[in-house]
């Protein structure tokens, strides 16, 4: 009765079924996962957005790695490059669509910040002006963006004025000076930014996302199709059935034509 459970085509059927349970009970734990790297970047970002600034020099001088101070507040003061300001585009803010304003700004012993002065919408044709050449910055630490999957990519060779990322490392083949591994999403300056633009950079979404609800999700549509796999299994055992049923009824209803039944005359 179980036999074709074996046939070639059934013994398809398990494996695509076996290969679709593995790879969406994976799928659901990955989300999992995605969900507790989120919420450790939350209580990262939480721990460290509002903290007392401090000197960009002491922080540099503590040792920590730049994971370790990422979102902390710091001061700096220097000399804006403005004519060594790139833009970086294809942002958006609060639904808006815009760009990214970063110019250099130089520090006493000559080595050069990037500070990223903020968003600026497409609605506006101008990137406003530095406020002042010599400024007090406090903003927060972020680590250089790197390009992911898909994205578009800057120019190797030349001289930037656009970018489509604040990659440190490529501005700094451009800029005079030694640049530091780290950029800042400035939130004041002293002189101020004038007319409300830039505007600073919104702080980061600390939601955790949908990813509960997919990891839910995949978990029950592999539960689905193991469901699904109970249901044709017994369908076919159930045909089967009926069909040696009927195969049985059958043979019990045809005549067995016994030796004097053939010798009878014909009426």
């Amino acid at each position: 009765m179980y036999r074709f459970l074996f046939t070639p085509k059934w013994l398809i059927f398990h494996a695509i079924v076996l290969a679709a349970i593995v790879l969406m009970v994976n799928l659901g734990f990955w989300q999992l996962r995605r969900l507790d790297e989120r919420k450790e970047f939350n209580a990262t970002v939480e721990a460290r957005y509002d903290a007392d600034p401090v000197p960009i020099d002491e922080l540099l001088g503590s040792g920590a790695a730049l994971d370790e101070i990422e979102w902390r507040p710091v001061t700096a003061s220097g000399t804006y490059l403005p004519d060594r300001s790139v833009v970086v585009v294809n942002r958006s803010q609060h639904g808006a669509a815009g760009r990214n304003v970063v110019v250099p700004l130089e520090l006493a012993d000559g080595r050069i910040l990037l500070v990223n002065r903020g968003f600026v919408p497409l609605i506006v044709a101008d990137v406003p002006d530095v406020p002042a050449t010599d400024v007090e910055v406090l903003g927060r630490v972020r680590q250089t963006q790197e390009r992911r999957l898909g994205q578009l990519s800057d120019p190797a060779d030349g001289v930037l004025t656009e970018v489509q990322r604040v990659d440190i490392a490529r501005l700094s083949e451009q800029l005079p000076g030694e640049v530091l591994p780290m950029y800042l999403d400035l939130a004041e300056s002293n002189p101020p930014e004038v007319g409300g633009l830039p505007e600073a950079i919104a702080p980061p979404d600390l939601s955790e996302r949908n990813h509960l609800s997919y990891a839910v999700q995949w978990f029950i549509f592999s539960i689905a199709v193991a469901v699904g796999w109970c249901l044709a299994v017994r369908r076919s055992l159930q045909t089967r059935r009926r069909q040696q049923a009927d195969g049985a009824t059958d043979e019990a209803t045809v005549p067995d034509g016994s030796p004097d039944d053939r010798l009878s005359p014909t009426r």
